[in-house]
C-alpha cells in the first residue's frame, strides 16, 4: 500500500528527512513541509537521497517563498505544489506518514 510521507524538519537540524528517504518503496511520495524544504535544494544533506530515490517527491510552495527559497535552487527531481496539490496528494494515497 502507497504511503503519503510528510516531513517538516529541517535535515540540517532533524535525522527525519533522512529516514524517512530511507524507507521509500516506488509507489510511495514524499512532501517536504516547513524547514523540510531546505532539503529539496542543491547542496543539502539528503540532496543525492532526494535525487536517487524512485519515489515522487514533492515540496509545499508556500513554504519555499515564505523561506525566500528561489526555485532555481530547487533539485530537479523536485516537484512544487501549492496548498491544493497538497490535497490532492492527501486523497491519492491511502496512508499519510508524519516524520
Amino acid at each position: 500500500m502507497s504511503v503519503l510521507h510528510l516531513v517538516s524538519r529541517s535535515p540540517y537540524l532533524s535525522l527525519d528527512l533522512a529516514k524517512a528517504l530511507s524507507r521509500l518503496s516506488s509507489e510511495d511520495a514524499l512532501l517536504l513541509l516547513a524547514n523540510a524544504v531546505y532539503g529539496a535544494c542543491y547542496g543539502s544533506p539528503v540532496a543525492e537521497s532526494i535525487q536517487a530515490s524512485q519515489a515522487a517527491c514533492y515540496v509545499l510552495l508556500p513554504d519555499l517563498k515564505a523561506r525566500g527559497i528561489a526555485s532555481e535552487r530547487l533539485l530537479p527531481a523536485v516537484i512544487p505544489v501549492e496548498f491544493a496539490g497538497f490535497v490532492d496528494l492527501a486523497v491519492a494515497y491511502p496512508r499519510i506518514l508524519a516524520w
